[in-house]
C-alpha cells in the first residue's frame, strides 16, 4: 500500500447471524459495486474488496493481477494510462494504480482476481471499525500495509490490458438522475410521515460508515404517543431511519449497532442501500414511501440484474 486514501478498509458481504448478540453487519456499504467488482474478476459475489471514501488508495502490485474498480466515478491510472470502471483491468508485475478523488458518487470499490486475503472472523472478513476487529486488525489501511491476494490463477500479461466493453451501473447508481429512496413505514411513523417525503434533505459533514445524517426541516413526533415518552432500546438494521429529538433524521448504514433508543420512523428498502452509500456530504436526498410487495419485487429485480451480469461476464471473451 503506497498510500491508503480516504477510510479505505477490506469489506466483504459483512457478518450474519450475530445481530442478537451485539455485533454488527459491517461489509461493503454498496453492495451492488461490491458484487459487480467482484463478478468482474471471476470472484463470488462476497469476496473481500477494498472500500475507500472520497478518495481511494494507491497500490503497488507485486504480481500480475486481474482487478476492477466500481461504485463512484473517480480518476484512476497506471502510470500514464487511464483507468476507467466496471471493468476487468489486467496489470503486470510491478504495475502501481492510483486511484483518485471521487468525481461522482461517495465511496470506491476495488476487486482483484482471487479476493483479498485476510482472516475470517465469526464468518467473515470485513473490517467493524466500531468494534475494531476484521480486515486489517481492526482499521483503516495505512500506508506500508501489505495485503496478500488469495491463490488463483493469474492473467498473464506483460502490459496493462484493459477490457474493451464495461457494465452499465444504471439503474442501482444514477449519478446524473436525483437519489430518490424508497421508505417502508417504520414502527414510530405517525406526525412526520408526509414531512419526511415532502422535501429534499441534505447530507451532513458528520455522517459515516454508522448512518447518514440528514438535515431539513425538523419533524417532530406526536408527544401524547406512549412510544415516544416512555422509549426502550429496540432493535435497529441498516436501512432504518431513526429520529432523534433534534428532528433531524439518520439513515443507518452498514456499521449501524444493533439497537437504539431513537423512534424508527422508517426503512430505506434494501435495493436502495447502494444509492444511499453512494450520497457525499452536501448531496439532497428525497424519500418515497413503498409497500413490502413493491420493496419484495425491487428486490427480486435488482437480483435478477446481477445475474444476468454473472452470465454476460461468464460468457465474454476478453476484449470482446
Amino acid at each position: 500500500m503506497l498510500a491508503p486514501g480516504l477510510q479505505a478498509t477490506v469489506q466483504d458481504g459483512g457478518r450474519h447471524g450475530f445481530r442478537h448478540l451485539g455485533v454488527g453487519t459491517a461489509g461493503a456499504l454498496d453492495p451492488y459495486s461490491h458484487a459487480v467488482a467482484n463478478l468482474l474478476v471471476g470472484n463470488p459475489v462476497d469476496a473481500p474488496v477494498l472500500e475507500a471514501a472520497l478518495a481511494g488508495p494507491s497500490l503497488r502490485f507485486e504480481r500480475p493481477a486481474r482487478i476492477a474498480l466500481c461504485g463512484a466515478t473517480v480518476d484512476a491510472r497506471v502510470g500514464d494510462v487511464p483507468v476507467p470502471g466496471w471493468r476487468p483491468v489486467d496489470l503486470p508485475a510491478g504495475s502501481e494504480l492510483h486511484v483518485g478523488r471521487c468525481r461522482e458518487g461517495a465511496r470506491i470499490y476495488l476487486a482483484v482476481a482471487g479476493g483479498w486475503s485476510v482472516p475470517k472472523l465469526l464468518g467473515s472478513g470485513s473490517t467493524d471499525l466500531r468494534g475494531g476487529f476484521g480486515g486489517m486488525r481492526g482499521r483503516a489501511l495505512a500506508s506500508g500495509d501489505v495485503l496478500p491476494v488469495a491463490r488463483t490463477a493469474e492473467p498473464t500479461c506483460d502490459a496493462l490490458r484493459l477490457a474493451r466493453w464495461w457494465i452499465d451501473p444504471a439503474p442501482d447508481l444514477a449519478f446524473t438522475t436525483a437519489a430518490i429512496v424508497r421508505i417502508l413505514s417504520g414502527h414510530d411513523m405517525t406526525d412526520p410521515g408526509d414531512a419526511l417525503y415532502a422535501t429534499p434533505w441534505r447530507v451532513a459533514a458528520a455522517s459515516d460508515r454508522q448512518g447518514l445524517r440528514l438535515e431539513g426541516a425538523a419533524l417532530a413526533l406526536d408527544p401524547a404517543s406512549s412510544r415516544v415518552s416512555e422509549r426502550v432500546s429496540e432493535p435497529v438494521a441498516p436501512g432504518t431511519v431513526q429520529l432523534p429529538a433534534g428532528g433531524q433524521p439518520i439513515v443507518l448504514l452498514a456499521d449501524a449497532q444493533t439497537h437504539g433508543g431513537y423512534p424508527r420512523i422508517g426503512h430505506a428498502i434494501a435495493s436502495d442501500l447502494p444509492r444511499l452509500a453512494q450520497l457525499r456530504p452536501g448531496d439532497t436526498v428525497r424519500f418515497a414511501p413503498c409497500t413490502p410487495l413493491e420493496a419484495a419485487r425491487l428486490r427480486r429485480e435488482q437480483a435478477s440484474r446481477l445475474a444476468r451480469i454473472a452470465l454476460a461476464v461468464g460468457a465474454r471473451q476478453w476484449g470482446a
